[in-house]
């Protein structure tokens, strides 16, 4: 494996803040899971969706589903139940066996399509989801379905959703606004990546273990990015091999990214865990220099027990969490009145423990409501401090692709609405109708098929020689 070698800083720890008082948090739900105690759904289930009918105006079947944008209450030691906001009502547009309201119905569909399972961000009242598809059934072209959405209303903002290459890499572990800058910043996973001389030449930052430094390569980078042309500029000098879950900016304009951690521990008093030595273990707080896009460490003189000789580590400036989370991707978010308070949706456990043989292993997924396998919690983490505190339970185990607290973001007002909302500019060419066009060697639709030609409406990959190009004919 590589090991990265950290930029070397410190920073003075400030007096710990107490929140005490009720946030109110929002989401993009991405995940859940239903233990069969509501009385209403079956155990297992997740992300219900209802099917309302076939509507023949609009030549499509309409679904309700779980999807969307959630809202709950975090207090002292409480998480409440999430709700659905805005919510999501079959009477509003169907009743007596029909459709009452059309532009109802295809905004209560739409929801289908909110989905960040490759990062997402609330900015200035928008919603940006970036959805991976599979790479086995879809060009890569349009890997990346990137769409834009109204926070207040879900409204699917028109003409702001597209498809992007699988070379755009703009899958994250999350994006936030800074507000000293007013750039948007990520964490995003770079593949097949030619890591270049000045990185593996440089022993403070790379070291080279398993011979492949020439090879192409894949981690994560500290990027920015334009919301409007989905184009990423990496700040970071080569790739992390970390874990990253979670991206976040605060009020001050410091950046922060938790890792997942799986190590194995006792529990303390303090219902944390910790390492043969003591030491709290689990996930792992990392603060990043947006200027250098490096991670703040601390340097530490380190003896070698066999040589006796001194040298420098670098060392976390945070110590590790006390809590395990899977390595799947969470969220995180500050209040723009408090930016000592990161407000953090992670499991509560690796998905590993005491198994049914009494050894550490992965939890039998049969045992999931007692393990606690896919339970969800939200932490206060004081950035202060370093310290961690388990909320409370998350009610049927949500997982928001991103969160931010209700009217009192960083980004809020900023002025990036309008931008960010426009079309996505993709280099796709828009032309009229036109059912003489010559057909090219390869003509796909959007859903990947080849076709013969571009008669109808649509989006279509267009595919010459070495050349790929995207037509959208209206």
């Amino acid at each position: 494996m590589k090991k990265i070698h950290y930029l070397v800083t410190s920073i003075a720890l400030l007096f710990c803040l107490s929140t005490g008082a009720q946030v109110k948090l929002m989401g993009v739900a991405e995940t859940n899971r239903y233990d069969g105690t509501d009385g209403i759904h079956e155990k297992g289930d997740q992300m219900v969706s209802s099917y309302v009918g076939w509507n023949s105006e609009l030549g499509k079947s309409i679904f309700i589903v779980e999807n969307g944008i959630y809202t709950f209450t975090v207090g002292e030691n409480t998480v409440s139940k999430p709700v659905k906001e805005p919510a999501v009502n079959k009477s509003d547009f169907y009743s007596g066996g029909q459709y009452t309201d059309n532009d109802k119905a295809i905004w209560a569909n739409n929801f289908n399509l909110m989905a960040g399972n490759s990062g997402a961000a609330y900015i200035d009242g928008i919603i940006t989801t970036v959805f991976s598809r599979d790479y086995q059934s879809t060009p890569d072209e349009e890997l990346f379905a990137v769409r834009k959405w109204d926070a207040e209303t879900g409204n699917l903002l028109t003409n702001a959703n597209d498809y992007f290459h699988v070379n755009t890499n703009i899958e994250s572990a999350g994006m936030a606004y800074n507000p000293v800058d007013g750039k948007v910043y990520g964490l995003f996973y770079l593949t097949e990546q030619a890591l270049g001389s000045e990185i593996t030449n440089d022993p403070d930052f790379f070291v080279d273990q398993d011979g492949d430094a020439t090879a192409t390569d894949a981690g994560y980078a500290l990027c920015t990015i334009d919301l409007q042309t989905m184009k990423i500029t990496p700040v970071t000098p080569g790739l992390y091999y970390r874990n990253f879950i979670t991206f976040a900016i605060n009020n001050d304009g410091r950046a922060f990214a938790l890792t997942s951690g799986g190590s194995m521990g006792v529990i303390n008093d303090e219902g944390k865990m910790e390492d043969i030595n003591g030491n709290l273990a689990g996930a792992e707080l990392c603060e990043f220099d947006l200027t250098t896009g490096m991670i703040l460490t601390n340097a530490v003189e380190a003896t070698d027990p066999e040589t006796g000789e001194t040298y420098t580590e670098y060392e976390n400036i945070y110590p590790r969490m006390g809590y395990a989370s899977q390595y799947r991707r969470q969220s995180a978010c500050f209040a723009k009145s408090n930016p000592n308070i990161m407000y953090w949706n992670g499991y509560v456990n690796s998905g590993k423990g005491i198994n049914d043989w009494g050894s550490w292993g992965t939890l039998p997924d049969k045992e999931w409501v007692t393990n606690e396998k896919f339970d969800t919690a939200i932490y206060e983490i004081d950035i202060t401090t370093g310290n961690c505190r388990r909320v409370a339970k998350v009610p049927n185990r949500w997982t928001f692709s991103c969160m931010w607290v209700d009217g009192d973001d960083a980004s809020d007002g900023c002025g990036l609405r309008d931008y960010i909302s426009r079309t996505v500019i993709t280099g796709i060419e828009d032309v009229k109708t036109n059912t003489s066009v010559n057909a090219p060697r390869q003509i796909f639709n959007a859903a990947g098929q080849q076709v013969n030609d571009m008669s109808q409406k649509g989006l279509y990959i267009i595919k010459e020689g070495t050349k790929t190009n995207k037509i959208l004919v209206k």
